[in-house]
């Protein structure tokens, strides 16, 4: 957050398997508000492109749970927002696979204004801990995209 304050900058949360973690991880911080701008939810495929600006046809090729779909949704969400930063997780938290793609299988994306980062996650363990290693791992993606692409 220090980071943030520093430089002035805001950030954004698009959110599908973690349903509000990260945003609420964020918000648990005192002081979060002069640099969070807000995040959308955006569990249903359709709602991906509404509201997080995924385009149609991407969603369409590859599907939800792809490295293509969270870098859209970390830039999507930073434009939709006006923050400086966008932070996406999509996945399939389990416990049964999705569409052919196995539990634990997660994409956490970090979009700045000169770059966007994407990292492939295989998690195990119950939904819980699928969801939760995906906040954590979000929010850490997103630190090192800060310190490499200051906006």
């Amino acid at each position: 957050m220090e980071l943030l304050k520093t430089r002035e900058a805001t950030v954004a949360t698009a959110e599908s398997l973690t349903g509000g973690l990260v945003g609420a991880t964020l918000t648990d911080v005192p002081g979060i508000s002069a640099v969070y701008r807000g995040g959308v939810i955006v569990y249903a495929t359709d709602l991906k492109a509404t509201l997080a600006g995924v385009p149609e046809d991407l969603l369409a090729a590859v599907g939800p749970v792809h490295a293509d779909t969270a870098r859209a949704l970390a830039a999507g969400v930073r434009e939709r927002l006006g923050a400086t930063y966008g932070l996406a997780a999509t996945g399939v938290a389990g416990p049964d696979p999705q569409d052919g793609i196995e539990a634990g299988t997660v994409y956490v994306a970090a979009a700045g204004p000169h770059k966007v980062a994407v990292r492939k996650l295989s998690l195990s363990g119950d939904r819980a801990t699928i969801r939760w290693g995906s906040v954590e791992a979000v929010l850490r993606l997103g630190a090192e995209l800060m310190t490499e692409d200051p906006g």
